[in-house]
């Protein structure tokens, strides 16, 4: 069972509450206001702060980039 993309329209960031991003090959989803990667772990995404990864601009351009 993949990761439903039909979430990404309720889901949002728990820090800022903005729109997340999601990228099947990492299998994370990704919050650009905040620099922060979620990951999603079995199918299931992982929106606790304590587990997000947060990255540089320079990190994020390149996440936006490879998409």
């Amino acid at each position: 069972m993949a990761f439903d993309k039909k979430l990404l329209d309720i889901l949002a960031c728990p820090v800022c509450k903005g729109k997340l991003l999601h990228q099947n090959k990492q299998s994370q989803l990704i919050c650009k206001f905040d620099r922060l990667v979620y990951p999603i772990r079995e199918n299931i995404p992982v929106l606790l702060e304590s587990e997000a990864k947060q990255v540089s601009s320079d990190e994020m351009e390149q996440l936006l980039k490879n998409g």
